[in-house]
């Protein structure tokens, strides 16, 4: 015969609610502390009195049974609260332009920047004042020197210096995207 998993609390007149008992394998005591069952259904619970809820929070491993990739999208996901994310402005038209860039090898060195560069890398290029195509070590040195000359900090808060640094960086943010996505 089966044990029944509600035991009653008063056995008085007055009718009190039942609660569960320890889930726990041979424990006779009252399970009123809840732990989920696992990372994917965790709307369902174990019921266990105090010591096995202890002992099962002790041992539980949200990611177990996850690959690796598993949990970083786990991790990523919940940094915007499992809510979906884009990027804003134009940036999701331009990573579509350079994940559509195949086959182009536009690093080859020379003076002058290639016609069937996007736009956006072409205008990038300007704003950093680069007139020849280079690799991202490259690329970051040159970002550095842009940001220590044009800092506004440097030069009392002007507001000129500050739209300028917030060009550099924007500039520099396409042309690493657009060198990363190329292997360069």
């Amino acid at each position: 015969m089966k044990k029944s998993r509600f035991i009653p609390l008063d056995s008085s007149q007055n009718p009190v609610p039942h609660t569960r008992l320890c889930e726990h394998a041979e424990c006779e005591e009252g399970g009123e502390f809840r732990a989920p069952k696992s990372a994917t259904h965790l709307n369902e619970y174990y019921w266990f009195c105090l010591p096995h809820v202890r002992e099962y929070n002790k041992n539980w491993d949200f990611y177990r049974g996850m690959s690796i990739q598993e949990v970083e999208a786990s991790r990523v996901s919940d940094i915007t609260w499992n809510r979906p994310s884009w990027p804003v402005g134009s940036w999701r038209l331009l990573l579509d332009k350079l994940q559509n860039l195949d086959g182009l090898d536009p690093f080859l060195r020379t003076d002058q920047l290639s016609p069937t560069l996007p736009k956006e890398v072409r205008k990038a290029f300007s704003v950093l004042e680069i007139s020849s195509l280079l690799t991202l070590k490259e690329l970051q040195t040159h970002y550095k020197t842009l940001v220590k000359r044009h800092h506004p900090d440097l030069h009392g808060g002007d507001k000129k210096a500050e739209e300028r640094l917030k060009e550099i960086n924007v500039a520099y943010r396409i042309l690493k995207i657009y060198l990363t996505e190329n292997g360069k």
